[in-house]
């Protein structure tokens, strides 16, 4: 099939697509990297009257730190952020998140930004936003507001961004504890494929090896990326023993909502999401304690 009739327009401004997202309604899209957007369009499951170019704005695009953040504009390339010595300095989790990313033909057309905003539940993006605590910062001609990751993904393939608005960057807090570690685990039926679930974990251990600070999210076991707020604070203050670790997770197939399809059923799904949260809290865990560098 070919895509239904729409008008282009390239655009090199965040102000320009804002306009122009303005200017087309509902009916209007934005196009960067294409790896979703294209494909449904050309089923024509996406519909788009106005598709608005946004490859050509520089501002969009760039890796830095930023008062205790690391910043990265919506626009990047997944390619150039898994390649970047300071991501995988200062935030290790998301380069390894990224590594699981489609292959090297789609990340070297997606983008950040288009992960989050297209929000499907099993992606690996938009799990290490919501388990880091991300901010995303979208503007349209009314202004620019900051959302945070608790309340930007909002069911599948559904956020809280408003038909005007464009996303342009994401802020993601730097941890600066000395002993911290992080986990992502994932099972998929390829690795270009999306996960049918996946596990991420970034903690912080004190001197005597007992846990201050947890962060542990699944992606692929209910509509969005689930935070894990109930396990978090029962391993709070422990020393993450493996008999508490594999006792708490256990707990995790009462706690998620998975949906069943042609490649795993939910049940299934409910197991692998336990096994792969274990294995997630203890590389981060080994990590920390410097036993798994």
């Amino acid at each position: 099939m070919k895509a239904a009739p729409f008008d282009y327009r390239r655009v090199t401004s965040i102000d320009e697509a804002c306009r122009a997202l303005a200017d087309g309604g509902d009916d209007a899209r934005l196009i960067a990297g294409g790896q979703t957007l294209v494909p449904l369009m050309a089923m024509r499951l996406a519909r788009p009257t106005l598709l608005i170019d946004i490859n050509g704005i520089a501002e969009m695009s760039g890796i830095a730190i930023v008062g205790g953040h690391l910043v990265i504009g919506a626009g990047t390339r997944q390619a150039e952020i898994l390649d970047s010595p300071v991501v995988k300095n200062h935030l290790p989790l998301l380069t390894d998140a990224l590594s699981h990313v489609g292959h090297d033909q789609t990340r070297n057309r997606g983008t950040i930004g288009g992960s989050l905003a297209n929000a499907d539940p099993a992606a690996e993006l938009p799990l290490i936003a919501k388990v880091l605590d991300a901010e995303m910062v979208a503007r349209s001609v009314d202004g620019t507001r900051t959302i945070a990751a608790a309340s930007f993904f909002e069911s599948a393939m559904a956020t809280a961004l408003a038909a005007n608005e464009c996303l342009t960057e994401i802020r993601f807090p730097l941890w600066q504890e000395q002993k911290t570690g992080y986990g992502f685990h994932e099972v998929s039926i390829r690795d270009s494929d999306f996960a049918l679930a996946a596990a991420a974990v970034q903690l912080t251990l004190d001197n005597g090896g007992a846990c201050t600070r947890l962060h542990m999210a699944i992606g692929g076991a209910s509509p969005a990326p689930m935070r894990l707020g109930e396990i978090e604070a029962a391993l709070m203050g422990t020393t993450l023993d493996d008999s508490l670790i594999h006792a708490e997770t256990a707990r995790l197939a009462a706690l998620v909502d998975p949906q069943g399809d042609i490649h795993a059923d939910a049940a299934y799904r409910r197991r692998v999401a336990r096994v792969l949260t274990e294995r997630a809290l203890l590389s981060a865990r080994d990590r920390a304690i410097g036993a798994n560098p």
